[in-house]
């Protein structure tokens, strides 16, 4: 076993409240994580009813405009959540407490499934209670809540019908939900239909390759033609989305405690609007004499048949029992436990795959061989994920202190089968074993969380030259501690000290990876001798608030051992290459300037890249002021914010894909029964780019929203929400995302969504 404590922290005491929201509307001190009136830690609680008026949109994008949290977008329904610059498997996607087990670890191209219609709110958790519920949080947890399984009796029956149309991509959505408690038992049914088309973009806002590659000068005018025509298009092809998601629960609640179970349903089907070709070199060698305009000229993404249509569909059901029990006995007080079992699957497809036979008959008989060579390669391929998960939650507190101890069991199965399959099936099971304190003294408050995991990652690795096939299990132990003290300074001002040392094991895929991977326009390869980051971070928060002004400062620094990212290969990195890659080739340039990478292996229009271990160290800080003023019976609420995260590996180069620094401005009115916001999030350039990047345009982001509730007969009520998205029409685009040139982000929306509830 490790040491828990890998320092010694000096204890100052002070005593803090909790975290000032940067809109105070959205931010309570309850979480339904801990289940306490009181939460030290970092933490944001977003009401679900502002999730339900404002727009349709992903996970990532509905909370983008938080200080802290960013995205990294793939299109309108990817947009993987990043917290302070820690991205990917350091940031756990939660449904009601419980990792949601769907694909998304597995591509940069996959969505969080998860549904965000009728919730209740949305936890955004760092910290002590972040180690209760997942491990290698080093980023922290979001936890998505809804009362599908109702912990509490229903008073009266309650419907909502929903509608919603939006304009950047012709989208509509409807959804319904119901609850009643009927002979002592909680019924609770969901449903929501959204199907959006391609998203519109301001013009010029694709960047093409050339733009980046001036040394192409052969097939400068064949490029421009390109641009300009995907321009005049004014939308992203394949940007589609359309979801259709079913959620039920039953359950009892008495004086003994609750118990219920839930049945979750969830089917997508959306456009990839970047593809990689893996085959683009050796098509333009053998034939751009010939076909010039058909292989050597197309941009990256588009093959020979670039008017195909790549599209992923998602199938995701969940089985979960969740329930109290009350014992209200001397050592324990409840025990809460929680069962899922999940089956989660996406094809990522071809649509012409259909027509290929008819496509065949009106070919020439010169490029047969060539077509259908093209076409094994647009098999489907299956991602899959099963999963158990069992646990329990101990409540031991007494009049001394809240304490919780946690166990928690996993058995995890990923599968990729198919052409692009680029890693052998894997399994990972975890034991988990955790403790939660949490204690009040007079002059500061105490949280301290724990956990123990036993992971055993097994999975293999091909030989793409030989064929050799090399099984690895991984068995290892992580340990993870967090602990925060904070006290008052004043009646207006609170101060929050925190410390934790997170272990995380690699992932599946940065163990095991092994092949072209097309929604990154990549060959990866990763390291089943990776061992596992250690984060250790500090931070210090000040909050202020005397009513009419509030403030809130949070400093950051975040030293990550052995911290994993994939790195594209570069003359700066060939003792990684060296080292994890010893029978591979060094790149040379081609006569045009460009590596042609690994045209041995036959990917030779794929940037080659290795998953790597190197020290680094994250800092930065969330700053915010405001005031409130009373005005015409109202509160306006004006506000400042700003987020800041600087990432650097020890010899000085940059963490790849870290988002810059971004102002908020804020404008909140609020009478009641009509609410007014106005955001504008102004986004630096990011200069401050890694290996295989580049440079990123800032921008500026105009969100609005009005909402107006009509009381109808005192048992019913409509909102009318009109919102607007990206006002400016600007040229956006995330650094974060491995597609910002190609897929930059939708152009001005606007769109109008009903609400009633009787």
């Amino acid at each position: 076993m490790k040491k828990f404590l890998n320092a010694i922290i000096v204890l100052i005491a002070f005593h803090s409240n909790g975290l000032i929201s940067q809109d105070v509307e959205e931010i309570v001190v309850t979480s339904a994580l801990v289940d306490t009136t009181e939460i030290t830690n970092p933490l944001y609680v977003i009401d679900g009813e502002d999730i339900l008026d404002d727009a349709t949109t992903s996970l990532g994008d509905a909370i983008d405009s938080y200080l802290g949290v960013s995205i990294a977008d793939y299109g309108a329904a990817v947009g993987q959540p990043i917290i302070r610059g820690m991205s990917g498997p350091r940031v756990k996607i939660l449904k009601n407490g419980m990792v949601n087990r769907d694909v998304s670890g597995l591509g940069v191209d996959h969505l969080n499934d998860v549904d965000l219609n009728d919730i209740s709110q949305i936890e955004i958790v760092k910290g002590p209670s972040s180690l209760l519920y997942a491990n290698g949080t080093i980023g922290g947890i979001i936890n998505v809540v809804d009362d599908t399984i109702s912990t509490v009796n229903f008073e009266s029956p309650k419907a909502n019908f929903g509608l919603e149309t939006q304009s950047v991509n012709d989208g509509e959505a409807q959804s319904f939900s119901y609850k009643e408690n009927i002979g002592g038992f909680n019924f609770s049914l969901g449903f929501k239909d959204v199907n959006f088309g391609n998203y519109d973009i301001p013009d010029g806002a694709v960047m093409h390759e050339e733009e980046e590659h001036h040394d192409e000068d052969e097939h400068e005018d064949e490029h421009h033609e390109d641009e300009h025509h995907e321009e005049d298009l004014g939308y992203v092809n394949n940007s589609d989305f359309a979801v259709e998601a079913t959620k039920f629960g039953i359950s009892k609640v008495g004086d003994w405690g609750y118990i219920g179970f839930g049945i979750d349903n969830l089917e997508s089907v959306y456009g990839i609007p970047f593809h990689g070709d893996e085959h683009g070199d050796e098509h333009g060698d053998e034939h751009g004499d010939e076909h010039g305009d058909e292989h050597g000229d197309e941009e990256e993404g588009h093959d020979e048949h670039g008017e195909e249509r790549i599209f992923s569909t998602t199938d995701s059901e969940t089985f979960s029992i969740k329930g109290s029990y009350n014992f209200n006995g001397s050592l324990i007080n409840k025990i809460d436990f929680t069962y899922r079992d999940s089956d989660y699957t996406l094809t990522e497809a071809h649509e012409e795959e259909e027509h290929h036979d008819e496509e065949e008959h009106h070919d020439e008989e010169e490029h047969h061989d060539e077509d259908e060579e093209e076409h094994e390669e647009h098999a489907p391929t299956v991602f899959a994920n099963q999963a158990t998960e069992y646990g329990a939650i101990f409540d031991i507190s007494n009049d001394y202190a809240t304490q919780k101890i946690v166990l928690n069991f996993v058995d995890e199965d990923n599968s990729i089968v198919g052409e692009e399959a680029f890693m052998n099936p894997a399994n990972n099971e975890e034991f988990t074993m955790g403790y939660y304190l949490s204690k009040d003294f007079d002059l500061f408050n105490v949280d301290l969380g724990m956990r123990i995991d036993q992971i055993d990652r097994s999975g293999s690795v091909t030989d793409e030259d030989h064929g050799d096939v090399d099984n690895y299990s991984i068995d290892d132990t992580t340990n993870s501690f967090a602990f925060s003290l904070g006290r008052d300074l004043s009646d207006t001002l609170d101060v929050n000290l925190g410390f934790a040392s997170v272990e995380r094991l690699p992932s599946v895929i940065e163990l095991f990876m092994n092949g072209p991977h097309m929604a990154t326009g990549r060959f990866e390869v990763g390291d089943p001798t990776l061992s596992a980051e250690t984060s250790n971070n500090f931070d210090i928060t000040f909050s202020f608030d005397n009513g009419d002004y509030y403030g809130y400062a949070s400093f950051f620094v975040t030293d990550v051992d052995n911290y994993i990212t994939l790195m594209d290969e570069d003359e700066d990195h060939d003792e990684h290459e060296d080292e994890h890659h010893d029978d591979e080739d060094e790149h040379h340039e081609d006569e045009d300037g460009h590596e042609d990478g690994h045209d041995d292996h036959g990917h030779g229009n794929l940037i080659h890249a290795n998953y790597i271990q190197e020290n680094a160290e994250f800092d930065g800080y969330e700053i915010e002021f405001g005031r409130t003023i009373q005005m015409a019976n109202g509160d306006l609420t004006l506000s400042f914010g700003r987020d800041v995260v600087n990432a650097e590996f020890t010899d000085g180069h940059n963490v790849p894909r870290i988002n810059p620094a971004r102002n908020v401005y804020s404008l909140v009115y609020d009478q009641g029964d009509l609410l007014f916001k106005i955001n504008l999030k102004d986004v630096d350039d990011q200069n401050d780019f890694g290996e295989g990047e580049t440079a990123t345009n800032g921008y500026q982001m105009l969100d609005a929203r009005l909402t107006k509730t009509f009381d109808l007969d005192g048992k019913s009520k409509l909102k009318v929400s009109l919102f607007g998205r990206n006002l400016l029409d600007e040229k956006a685009r995330n650094h974060a995302s491995f597609v910002k040139d190609q897929v930059p982000l939708p152009g001005k929306n606007v769109g109008i969504k009903f609400n009633f509830d009787f």
